[in-house]
């Protein structure tokens, strides 16, 4: 039986199991049958005691979406226009949602068994919500993790309709970091706009449940992995006695897979809550051996158990739980000053991305979050950052367990020198949060603030209430970007090199080191021309405009550097014609620069590299900046480079130092592998010289060295030895210089008459002498050689050096070093050289096109392909406008549709695209869409995308969706080259 077929058996089992366990919830969300809810702004609402009454009439209320907030309720109703289209968003009268509103709803009460308790609870009321039930007042939630639980068997009317009413108090501004806890970036940052209203409402779910004469409260499991073949398990739950006399009953257990059972007698006082703790030394069934451990994504299989809880009295279960968890033990070091993450005593490198929100008005509900996650997994990622503890909805932890999706969670504080206005409310909430989402394996690490420190006396009121609510077994972190972690940004494109070279530092780091681990970093990601459509007037499609920077591609959302972006895209690839032409060439960008980042950072996986994530792994708005997919599930060209340098075992390309790396972010050792390089010019011939192949093996979880490609002809200097003065932190060392490429660079300290000079290893005739200068150049020097590396002789001088490339002849001389001995700078940075190159008499002009391709491969012993990847690469860096003069593409496409019931209701579309004319076709962009309207068929999975083909080759192509966004099977493909 296969693997799939064994996850979907035991999918289906778990489920079955869920349905019978968990406790019944009477949801009164108000997609279900039992509750429609209205609301209201209290300043219209005359006499809120009369909407207490079952009589009350609701004409002149607006339906309302529960969970949900007000404003996205009107939303919904038409009654305001569609705020992801153009300027809508910045248009509404915020003074209509900036203000209290009333909830209100009735329903009939469920039937109730003599002994039993009905009560009512709610999940989340952003910012406080004053609840009322038959016109009682049960309580204020003060926050929105604020969780409500209220008695009101007393209150049913049995026989009629009950009345619920919520008084939801609005936010209130400013909003960070006085009105935390809540949704700090819903008063507008440079990613979402203002949102009417500031996100009020009822914000999670609203439901009655039942219990007897004993309740259990926060049941948590922990769990200690000293071994592979062994965990311990522990379980920490509160009884409440609900009635006025002492209960005695029976605690019994159910674990699974494995039906550990096990049962304990515990007595709790009349009217009382307190804690009970069961471990391995009460019960052995705790002591699990061979456990199926929960791995991140790429290390192993995340391996989730259930508890079935039952607490009985007098033979009755008067409560029961089900609870869902992963048996793993999360470990962390510091090694040389940077944070090392473990899980199961084995370090992870993190690869992942931050979500600012899962949507900007709170849309995203249930199944979705599955999707959003799901997308995170298939990019190779295994950590979402919850940056301001923006996602509080079950849900999303509920994903990020299933797909092996570690959680750097944040609390509600950004950086700004203010605390809450109410500190107890904030702490309570953070109380509440633990217990809430402790028994999620996902959770990896509790932060503080984002780039900041939290202030007196948040800071140590959270690092106690991480240790005593979750036991200290995920650890706290005070600041997002410090201690053992290297700064925040940039967030603005940089050339792929840049990446890979000394170094790309972050801000507010408090290390040297420029990698480490870092918990933001990225770069604007500009979508498709078919998604740009979807929420940019067409009057405002080109050329650039205000409308662009309403979605955050102006000064709006600076930090991400939009007009370097865009002066990118016309560098590399040539001024755009128009909006399409432009969508599509930033395509490439997004391509490169994504995969450069991740590729750059694991180029130094764990000699200083410990981690990255994106800003932002997903889009909560339709944005031009800051994404992977889009708003409406595009994939960009971000998400495929991501995808790409993140998969599990990896061959890379160094844009640096033209080195060739396997990454093996896996707990395999692997044997016997193949490595192999090939060069292509631009009309698709091969380049044989510059191919390279090895074989070698790959440690698990670490890097190993390939070769270099040499894409020189006839440079001397190249992988000799160099030798300098003094050597830049921010730089590599002087061997940067010779290495045959612009993309790493020396330098030295910032003063005058510094050196650096090469070691050819044993005298060569020497005609020309290349110096390609960084920013920093020398304003004079010397050149000067050697036979002994101790006597010199001056054979060139340059007194007004302009910096930039410079080809100097001289005489023919035979020696063994050449020096650049400088004189004075020409700026406060001291020398910097990208290379300093030596030919002979005949230097040999390249034989490799303006832009020509390199295609890695990587098999295994058996000959299997394990990972393949793809760059451009130019004479002149960056610059790509020759692929504007490839021939046009020739392609042929076949395709079926079939469906797919082992994963739920699915189709499939299975393609295979080949290249069947005489040129290259370069970066192919597939697309599936419905033939009965022209969309697109989203969201989707893919296999791959802006793939190119050489002559011959063909790519399988597989598309999986769910079945209802095809139901008349009716499609096409949409398959466009670059060079169409």
């Amino acid at each position: 039986m296969n693997i799939w077929k064994i996850t979907l058996i035991l999918t289906l089992l778990l489920s079955s199991i869920t349905s019978q366990a968990q406790k019944e919830k009477i949801s009164l969300n108000s997609e279900g049958n039992l509750a429609v809810w209205r609301v209201k702004a209290q300043a219209e609402v005359a006499d809120p005691s009369l909407i207490m009454s079952v009589r009350y009439n609701t004409e002149g209320w607006v339906k309302a979406t529960v969970p949900g907030t007000v404003f996205g309720s009107y939303v919904s109703e038409g009654l305001e226009s569609d705020p992801n289209f153009g300027d809508n968003a910045y248009t509404i009268d915020k003074s209509k949602y900036d203000r209290n509103f009333w909830y209100r709803t009735e329903f009939l009460s469920p039937k109730v068994e003599t002994g039993e308790k009905v009560w009512l609870n709610f999940e989340g009321v952003n910012r406080k919500g004053e609840i009322f039930f038959n016109g009682t007042r049960l309580g204020l939630l003060d926050g929105f993790m604020h969780r409500g639980n209220f008695d009101v068997t007393d209150l049913l009317s049995k026989e009629g309709k009950n009345v619920l009413a919520v008084l939801v108090h609005w936010v209130g501004t400013p909003v960070p970091n006085y009105a935390s806890p809540t949704y700090v970036s819903c008063a507008g940052w440079d990613w979402m706009p203002y949102v009417p209203g500031l996100l009020s409402g009822i914000t999670d779910d609203v439901y009655l449940t039942k219990t007897r004469e004993v309740s259990m409260i926060d049941p948590w499991i922990r769990s200690k992995v000293p071994s592979r073949d062994e965990a311990t398990l522990s379980l920490q739950l509160e009884l409440r006695n609900n009635t006025a006399v002492d209960q005695k009953g029976i605690l019994k257990g159910v674990i699974r897979p494995g039906n550990i059972e096990f049962s304990e007698e515990m007595e709790i006082e009349a009217g009382k809550q307190r804690d009970f703790l069961l471990d391995n030394t009460k019960l052995k069934q705790l002591v699990v051996r061979n456990p199926a451990l929960w791995w991140p994504n790429g290390y192993g299989e995340p391996n989730l158990y259930t508890c079935e809880l039952t607490y009985s009295v007098g033979g009755k279960v008067s409560d029961r739980q089900l609870l869902t968890f992963g048996i793993r033990e999360y470990g962390y070091e510091m090694v040389d000053g940077i944070l090392h993450l473990k899980i199961n005593g084995e370090p992870v490198y993190l690869k992942g991305g931050n979500w600012g929100m899962s949507e900007y008005m709170l849309r995203c509900r249930g199944e979705e979050y599955d999707l959003k996650v799901k997308l995170h997994q298939e990019m190779n990622f295994n950590m979402i950052r919850n940056w301001i503890g923006s996602v509080t909805d079950d849900e999303f932890y509920q994903a990020c367990d299933k797909y092996g999706i570690m959680v750097w969670d944040d609390f509600w504080l950004n950086s700004n020198s203010n605390l809450p206005d109410d500190v107890f409310a904030f702490n309570m909430n953070a109380v509440e949060k633990i217990k809430r989402l402790r028994n999620h394996a996902c959770i990896a690490v509790w932060c503080g603030d984002n780039e900041g420190y939290p202030l007196p006396p948040l800071n140590k009121w959270l690092e106690e209430d991480v240790n005593v609510y979750d036991g200290g077994d995920r650890a706290y972190h005070a600041n997002s970007h410090s201690d053992g972690l290297s700064g925040s940004g940039p967030w603005m494109n940089s050339h792929p090199n840049w990446y890979f070279t000394k170094a790309p530092y972050g801000y507010g780091a408090n290390i040297t080191r420029g990698w480490g681990l870092r918990t933001e970093i990225g770069t604007a990601v500009f979508t498709t021309f078919e998604s740009f459509k979807k929420f940019i007037p067409e009057k405002n499609w080109w050329p650039r405009n205000e409308m662009w920077n309403k979605h955050f591609f102006g000064n709006s959302g600076g930090n991400a550097g939009p007009d370097k972006y865009f002066s990118t895209v016309e560098y590399n690839y040539g001024k755009a014609k128009g909006i399409e032409d432009f969508c599509r060439k930033a395509q490439l960008v997004n391509v490169e620069v994504n995969k450069a980042m991740y590729e750059g950072f694991q180029h130094h996986i764990w000699d200083d590299a410990s981690g990255i994530l994106t800003w932002m792994g997903q889009s909560a708005y339709p944005s031009l900046v800051w994404q992977t997919y889009d708003y409406y599930y595009d994939l960009t060209g971000a998400y495929w480079g991501i995808k790409k340098a993140c998969e599990p075992v990896h061959i890379q390309w160094s844009y640096a130092d033209n080195s060739v790396k396997v990454i093996n972010t896996t707990l395999q050792d692997l044997q016997g592998l193949k490595a192999t390089a090939r060069v292509y010019n631009l009309d698709g011939k091969e380049m044989g010289r510059y191919t390279q192949n090895v074989t070698l093996n790959a440690a698990a979880n670490k890097d190993s060295y390939c070769f270099h490609l040499n894409f020189t002809t006839d440079n001397l200097a190249f992988g000799k030895k160099a030798f300098a003065s003094s050597v830049s932190k921010d730089a590599g060392e002087p061997g940067a210089a010779i290495d045959a490429s612009d993309g790493s660079r020396w330098a030295s300290e910032p003063r005058d008459d510094e050196w650096i000079y090469v070691d050819l290893g044993e005298p060569a005739e020497i005609a020309t002498i290349a110096l390609n200068w960084e920013a920093a150049h020398a304003k004079s020097y010397k050149l000067l050689i050697s036979d002994d590396a101790a006597h010199w002789k001056e054979i060139y001088s340059n007194e007004d050096c302009k910096g930039g490339l410079e080809e100097i002849k001289i005489k023919p001389v035979r020696t063994r070093y050449v020096k650049m001995q400088g004189v004075k700078c020409a700026t406060m940075w001291g020398y910097s050289l990208y290379e300093f190159e030596l030919y002979g008499k005949k230097k040999k002009p390249t034989d490799l096109s303006p832009v020509h391709f390199i295609k890695l491969e990587l098999n295994d012993a058996n000959g299997n392909l394990l990972s393949d990847n793809f760059y451009w690469r130019s004479n002149k860096p960056g610059d790509y406008k020759a692929l504007n003069t490839l021939s046009k593409a020739k392609l042929n496409v076949t395709s079926q549709l079939v469906n797919r019931t082992d994963h739920g209701d699915k189709k499939v579309i299975k393609a295979t695209i080949k290249n069947v004319g005489p040129s290259v076709a370069f970066a192919v962009h597939v697309q599936a869409v419905r033939s009965s309207d022209g969309e697109r068929i989203l969201p989707a999975l893919m296999n791959d995308n802006y793939f190119t083909l050489l002559k011959g080759e063909s790519k399988d192509i597989e598309i999986e969706f769910d079945s209802e966004l095809l139901p008349d099977d009716n499609y096409r493909l949409s398959v466009i080259p670059y060079n169409k």
